[in-house]
């Protein structure tokens, strides 16, 4: 066999799906590197660790992006997070139809896996369709957000904060290029809906989209499970989120504020842990039940098929399907009149032990990487460096104001917390462990034992 041909035979799709934003990320902290994208020059680590962040859509910095980038950085990240986002193997399918060419095989199965819960045969007009929506909502969102903006800044800058803004929300980024993220727009409503309304709408997935637009276009082919399941679950945390941030809130941070602010922080707050970064609140004045609930949130994440992190809402209904199916006596996980096959519920348990597993490990290294302190100070940094951890993972980009202290093998950490929560701990492993995979397993006698 010829090394092309080796080669070849070793990029499975999942491997080449890895290795397209480990590429795309390597490119990213070059170009982050040059002199002509930073104000003072960016080191090794802070440039890797900002494009990391941009490709995985997460937002966390160790940057002040509008004052440690040049116009010519903020751009390359906007680049990075745009492609990131929607993935290389999409704008690649794209670049080939234009060229006159066709999908390669393991380029089709990733497009797949990626945005489809079921396999399509025209994956060119499924991509044509995620990049219209991409570019309708983020246009639209430009446009609102060019609204509020230019009441502070000029045409052109106000223009420039809201493209950036639009496109950050929309893929669930959270990078913004202002300091305080936000906060400064705490009670504009019309700053406030827009994002609300990317971050949801780039959220629920592509699929899910879609079929909502085909509903109103007249179809009569019903919702998928995915898609039921994905709204609903969406709907209760962004419900729950608000009532209870609420209730943690009323008499801390919330206390001062008008019954209309409190609701627009509450909600904000509900919708940004699982999905993006924008804060719109100092997040290190937070109540220890409200910090607890935004690592819930941010941990559950957003819908599969959209460019958010998380073990995604479809596998938080699955396990609470699942349960409530087994305490009514059923051996099968039963919704909507449909039976979830078995595989399905075994993958589901898996992610989210390995996405649990990936956490416990990568705060403990943070912790352990610190040194020693003092006792209240060690229970404080527990909390920051749990919150970061499960940012990471979430590719949320929330922070307690920790990143900018973090040393150079704590920020490694987070990139690999980062990159391994936008291509999911379980892919990252099936990476290495396929062909093992591919071998049948022995199977012995049966023997029980005691459980819970």
């Amino acid at each position: 066999m010829s090394l092309r041909l080796q080669i070849f035979s070793l990029l499975t799709p999942a491997r080449t799906f890895v290795t397209s934003f480990a590429a795309l990320i390597l490119f990213g902290t070059m170009l982050l590197m040059f002199p002509s994208s930073s104000a003072r020059g960016l080191s090794l680590v802070d440039a890797l660790f900002t494009a990391t962040s941009a490709v995985c859509v997460t937002g966390l910095s160790v940057l002040d992006l509008s004052k440690d980038l040049s116009t010519v950085g903020q751009i390359v990240t906007l680049f990075l997070f745009q492609i990131g986002g929607l993935g290389i193997i999409t704008f690649s399918t794209i670049i080939f139809a234009l060229m006159g060419r066709g999908i390669s095989f393991k380029g089709r199965e990733i497009v797949q896996d990626t945005f489809l819960h079921t396999p399509r045969r025209h994956i060119f007009f499924v991509v044509k369709t995620i990049l219209i929506y991409t570019a309708a909502f983020e246009l639209l969102g430009t446009a609102c957000l060019f609204i509020a903006f230019s009441s502070d800044y000029p045409a052109g800058r106000a223009l420039y904060l809201a493209l950036y803004h639009a496109v950050s929300a929309y893929v669930n980024c959270g990078f913004s290029l202002f300091s305080d993220s936000l906060m400064g727009y705490q009670d504009n409503w019309l700053v406030n809906l827009t994002v609300i309304s990317l971050l949801v709408i780039g959220g629920i997935g592509f699929v899910v989209q879609h079929e909502i637009y085909s509903k109103f276009q007249g179809s009569r082919t019903r919702w998928s499970i995915h898609t039921r399941l994905a709204l609903i679950t969406t709907g209760i945390l962004i419900v729950g989120g608000t009532a209870l941030f609420y209730l943690c809130e009323y008499r801390g941070i919330l206390h001062t504020m008008s019954p209309g602010r409190q609701f627009l922080v509450s909600l904000f707050q509900s919708v940004t842990p699982r999905t993006c970064g924008f804060n719109t609140v100092d997040y290190g004045l937070l109540s220890n039940e409200t910090i607890l609930l935004t690592m819930i949130l941010m941990f559950i994440g957003a819908s599969p098929g959209s460019t958010a992190g998380g073990i995604k809402t479809t596998s938080a209904a699955v396990l609470f399907l699942m349960m409530w199916n087994r305490l009514r006596g059923n051996d099968r996980v039963n919704v909507f009149n449909r039976t979830i096959p078995e595989d399905l519920i075994s993958r589901t348990i898996s992610i989210v032990f390995a996405a649990a597993f990936s956490v416990c490990v990568v705060a403990s290294f943070l912790l352990l990487s610190h040194g020693a302190g003092a006792p209240s100070q060690s229970r404080h940094l527990f909390v920051e460096y749990v919150f970061e951890t499960v940012s990471a993972f979430g590719t949320v980009g929330l922070s307690m104001g920790v990143t900018p202290k973090l040393k150079d093998p704590q920020k490694i950490a987070i990139v690999l917390m980062m990159f391994a929560g936008r291509v999911g701990p379980l892919t990252l492993a099936y990476t290495w462990v396929r062909r093992r995979l591919g071998k049948r397993s022995l199977v012995y006698a049966e023997e029980t034992l005691l459980v819970g």
